[in-house]
């Protein structure tokens, strides 16, 4: 399972709690604080009125004020933690995950986006370095509730990149971030041809940097998600969701993480 959480910590966050809960247990807890003004993590388990002994992590991805988008990988063994698009820690199980029936984020943050997305081992994230262009099945396509992450490294000379949510009739969602035009193209190509382009400015895109995107996909709209900050929305005009099932990505980038 991957779940994604999306949003902001407040400017005079002193704390907040990621928790997966059986009861009054803690099966995971995940715990970003700002003691005496140097951020650090803690992991920890509490079973039976016992907190267990904490794993710290002495530097935080989650500076006050700025937006963040946080990935908890629920694998066979352990937590793999991802935040911003890189890898920040690894939590072994303590306690079964099987166990956890309520999940919680208290604390003095604002949130955009938490979904939840079961990942079948024959069809699991792709990770490392490698390059477009790169197409992969959607796993029964899309649905309401489906969550795509891609990570990866803007080209410092890039023109565009092209992600595209496909059909076998043509392109439900094209979202291209053009930076020889300084825009964000959406559109879909159905019936031969292009429909009427949504375009916004660039930003929060740079050329060389590092980039997040988590596309949600809701009954109404794809909304977008880059580096942890909601940054476009795009209803639906290709209706029929479970036909779209091919994830394209092209264009000057190079991919380091892709969950389709």
């Amino acid at each position: 399972m991957i779940i994604t959480v999306c949003g902001r910590v407040l400017p005079d966050a002193n704390k907040f709690d990621v928790d997966f809960l059986y009861g009054s247990d803690h099966v995971l807890h995940f715990n970003p604080r700002y003691d005496g003004g140097s951020g650090h993590v803690v992991h920890n388990t509490f079973q039976k009125g016992i907190w267990g002994s904490e794993e710290n992590k002495s530097q935080t991805p989650f500076p006050r004020g700025q937006t963040f988008a946080l990935q908890i990988f629920v694998t066979q063994g352990s937590y793999k933690i991802s935040t911003n698009g890189k890898p920040f820690s690894e939590f072994e199980h303590r306690m079964p995950f099987s166990w956890a029936d309520r999940f919680r984020v208290v604390g003095k943050v604002e949130l955009s986006l938490v979904a939840f997305q079961r990942v079948a081992p024959p069809h699991a994230a792709c990770s490392g370095s490698f390059m477009v262009p790169y197409k992969s099945v959607i796993p029964g396509g899309l649905q309401p509730g489906k969550v795509i992450i891609i990570h990866g490294v803007i080209s410092p000379q890039a023109n565009r990149v092209v992600i595209s949510l496909r059909h076998k009739h043509g392109i439900a969602f094209a979202y291209s971030p053009r930076f020889d035009e300084n825009v964000v193209v959406r559109n879909t190509y159905q019936d031969g041809k292009w429909g009427a382009e949504e375009r916004s400015e660039l930003l929060p895109y740079k050329r060389g940097a590092l980039m997040q995107v988590t596309i949600f996909c809701s009954h109404h709209q794809y909304e977008v998600f880059v580096n942890g900050e909601k940054t476009h929305t795009y209803k639906h005009r290709y209706t029929i969701l479970e036909e779209i099932d091919v994830l394209d990505i092209r264009g000057d980038m190079q991919l380091t993480f892709v969950q389709p």
